[in-house]
């Protein structure tokens, strides 16, 4: 049974999951005249006012790395459990149209730190940011959600993966984070620390250093030291694991790591137990997190989110979605989303509301009593009345650009358009993108190409095309892969590698 089923099923077993307000979800738009449709869009827009929750609590976000949506055994993953992850959602609630901002690395973590499409920033635009690139980066004058909340007397810390600058002008103690410790770029070695050129990437704060260990237990060791402090302030959290991005090495892979000479086990081939075995230790490592929030006392004021920055790469099982990490299929955006806080969010839901990554931006910042800086809005909304169940799902429109593809979802609706082919797809019917219907719904597709062309028109123009690596391909690429043939990419693709 996939996901999508669990959840109808759920309901049918007395499962709280959230329903909609206004223009009933799923309604065909065809059917919708255009007072209904921006009566719903000025409802949902209106909807996070009207919430009353305890005032300052703590955040643990934890962002993981090319997590695919079917990655979790609670999202439909077979071959290995994640436990911890799993009480997460039994605790919480679990989206099931979570999405990322970008299908690959950079531009998601772009949107989710300044809470708006990362196409209004150069750095947005890179696909991904390579490693050698230290003129482009989050400039230090924006406002990020780490800026907000330490202004608002937040103690904030990034621990793992920031890929959004490698110049120490870009580095996160320049954008509101108080400490800093993880790795700056995209694919380092979990051992040695060092990128696919050689380079130490592994700081504290500004200051490269070499420590000893694997980088998911460092990372956890780092979260649960800072959760563990005594403090008068409330925290801000971001833990942003790298696993189970490559290179491929489970917590027992150092001496095979070394004779690789450290250099981001270019070359090393992994496996689905290899993989397993990344997730694991990542899984096991945030139930160390959760542990010390409970022993420490904060387990029912600390709000934790849970979720990946794109779809999964070439161990990963993206079923029921087509293709992977580096397209905008739903293979390569469709991720999974959790959001527990006891007492709070009720445990045992499940949602189809629509999210995407600069949400968590926007639900932290109200959450926490946080304004947003008035030069720059977010485009990002609240959801925290949709995860509590005081609020009904409500329908919006959101889009994504590469340089192969674009987007639209809006209702149920996609708009797809890859190189010269355009396409509509109704994901709630047909979640794998198989059936196109634009010659049998020409309103809703004019409607979607419209308001994507129109969006377009006020972001960033894409750069001239550029090589990228050909894991980050798009649905073109030889990592083509559909439904459940999503779950391992082939082998004779093995020598690839991404580099987001």
């Amino acid at each position: 049974m996939s996901p999508l089923q669990r959840g109808t099923a759920a309901k049918r077993q007395g499962v709280a999951h959230t329903r909609p307000s206004g223009v009933p979800k799923g309604r065909p738009m065809k059917n919708m005249n255009r007072r209904e449709f921006m009566g719903a869009a000025f409802a949902a827009a209106a909807l996070p006012q009207a919430l009353s929750l305890p005032s300052r609590p703590n955040v643990l976000f934890i962002l993981a790395d090319d997590l695919g949506y079917g990655d979790l055994s609670c999202y439909g993953r077979p071959d290995y459990k994640t436990p911890v992850i799993d009480s997460l959602a039994s605790e919480g609630v679990k989206f099931t149209d979570g999405y990322a901002n970008g299908d690959v690395c950079t531009p998601t973590r772009v949107a989710f730190h300044t809470g708006r499409y990362q196409h209004r920033l150069r750095i947005g635009l890179q696909q991904p940011l390579s490693d050698g690139n230290s003129e482009i980066g989050l400039p230090a004058d924006h406002p990020t959600i780490a800026s907000l909340l330490k202004a608002n007397s937040y103690e904030t810390a990034l621990v793992g993966k920031w890929h959004c600058g490698n110049g120490p002008q870009f580095n996160p103690i320049k954008h509101g984070y108080g400490e800093f410790f993880g790795i700056a770029g995209s694919s380092e070695d979990y051992f040695t620390h060092r990128n696919t050129s050689g380079v130490m990437d592994l700081f504290e704060n500004d200051k490269p250093v070499e420590v000893d260990g694997y980088l998911t237990d460092l990372f956890t060791e780092r979260g649960v030291q800072f959760i563990r402090r005594t403090r008068t302030r409330p925290f801000y959290l971001s833990m942003h694991y790298n696993a189970p991005h490559w290179p491929w090495q489970g917590p027992g892979d150092k001496e095979a790591a070394l004779r690789e000479n450290g250099r981001a086990g270019a070359n090393r081939p992994g496996s689905d137990e290899i993989f397993g075995e990344m997730m694991k230790s990542m899984d096991a490592g945030i139930g160390r997190l959760l542990d010390a929030l409970r022993n420490s006392g904060l387990e029912r004021n600390t709000l934790v989110i849970f979720t990946s920055d794109n779809g999964g790469e070439r161990y990963s099982r993206n079923w029921p979605f087509s293709f992977r990490k580096g397209s905008l299929w739903e293979g390569g955006i469709r991720v999974p989303a959790i959001v527990r806080w006891p007492g709070i969010v009720p445990g045992r839901k499940t949602t189809d509301q629509a999210a995407i990554t600069m949400d968590w931006m926007a639900t932290i910042l109200k959450t926490t009593g946080t304004n947003p800086h008035p030069a720059y809005p977010l485009e990002g909304m609240d959801l925290m009345g949709v995860c509590t169940g005081q609020q009904p799902a409500f329908e919006r429109t959101l889009f994504w650009r590469n340089a192969q593809h674009e987007a639209t979802r809006s209702a149920t609706w996609k708009y797809l358009k890859e190189s010269d082919n355009e396409h509509l797809f109704d994901l709630t019917k047909d979640p794998g993108e198989k059936t196109d219907l634009k010659a049998e719904q020409p309103a809703v597709f004019e409607r979607l190409k419209t308001a994507y062309q129109k969006w377009n028109s006020q972001m960033l123009p894409l750069p001239a095309p550029a090589g990228r690596g050909p894991g980050a391909r798009g649905a073109g690429g030889p990592g083509r892969a559909r439904g459940e043939n999503a779950s391992v990419f082939s082998r004779e693709a093995a020598s690839e590698r991404s580099h987001g």
